[in-house]
């Protein structure tokens, strides 16, 4: 009877009621482990869809800001745009207001065809004649290369570009073969025009040029030619087309039309009269 009696009194073994204890201790209410988990994810879905929901909410307030944000700033770029655009053609009306003034006083000076050389050589005036055309062009396949010199990256042959200096020789050469006007991409050159680069850009007066760059030189067309080609530039221009793949094409041709320079500023040369003084 004393161990009936026991095992009435004492039904659950005391490790079952250590872990019980401990369970209501940490505050678990008794649930069951699966239990408790599928509540934790329960409530990290509430939140992230909460989290969800106020996002979207505050895309929708603000859209309509965001939107007119943009428009305003598109305007703007329009408006300083055409301003721009204004500006640079009053620029150019000036230009050929001072070139046609400048052209009126060579005439009135100097007088007769002393003038018109003078006019010619110094780029002052528009001249036509016979002459060559030279159009050099980079690579078929080149393509920008992220600083540095392209030609000194060992793959130049798949990004060959021309460069400002290159430019510079041919021009020097064809100066020195006879010619008597030059223009680049109707840019035309005096004895003040500089060629330079700016990143993978060549300037002519600070002009940008695209390629190809179509060079017209008035003179004897095939002897400019000729001499050209034998020349040193020349033969440097045929070494980038071997070595580089660079894109070059001459032709003699019997009428160029070459266009005055925008404007031509002499600041230190004074004109010396039939005395000697200025």
């Amino acid at each position: 009877m004393s161990l009936l009696t026991n095992v009435m009194d004492h039904s659950l073994d005391e490790g079952y009621a250590e872990a019980a204890a401990r369970r209501k201790a940490a505050g678990d209410g008794g649930l069951p482990k699966p239990l408790r988990a599928k509540l934790g994810l329960a409530a990290g879905l509430v939140l992230a869809a909460l989290v969800v929901t106020v996002g979207a909410a505050q895309a929708r307030i603000a859209a309509p800001v965001v939107a007119k944000e943009r428009e305003e700033l598109i305007d703007r770029i329009d408006r300083e745009t055409e301003s721009a655009d204004k500006l640079e053609e009053t620029v150019d009306q000036l230009r050929d207001d001072v070139s046609a003034r400048q052209r009126a006083a060579l005439k009135s000076e100097g007088g007769g065809e002393q003038a018109d050389l003078v006019g010619i050589l110094s780029g002052a005036t528009e001249v036509h004649g016979p002459g060559v055309k030279l159009v050099v062009d980079d690579a078929k396949e080149a393509d920008s290369v992220a600083g540095g010199d392209a030609r000194e990256t060992s793959g130049f042959s798949d990004t060959g570009r021309v460069r400002d200096r290159d430019m510079q020789r041919v021009v020097n050469g064809l100066w020195q073969s006879g010619a008597e006007a030059v223009a680049i991409n109707g840019q035309r050159l005096t004895a003040l025009s500089a060629i330079r680069a700016a990143g993978d850009a060549i300037l002519v007066d600070n002009k940008p040029l695209v390629p190809p760059y179509t060079v017209l030189a008035v003179g004897d067309g095939k002897r400019l030619s000729t001499r050209f080609q034998d020349s040193a530039d020349g033969l440097y221009l045929h070494a980038l087309q071997e070595n580089f793949d660079i894109r070059t094409s001459i032709s003699v041709e019997s009428d160029l039309r070459l266009p005055a320079a925008p404007s031509v500023i002499v600041r230190t040369a004074q004109p010396r009269t039939e005395k000697g003084t200025s």
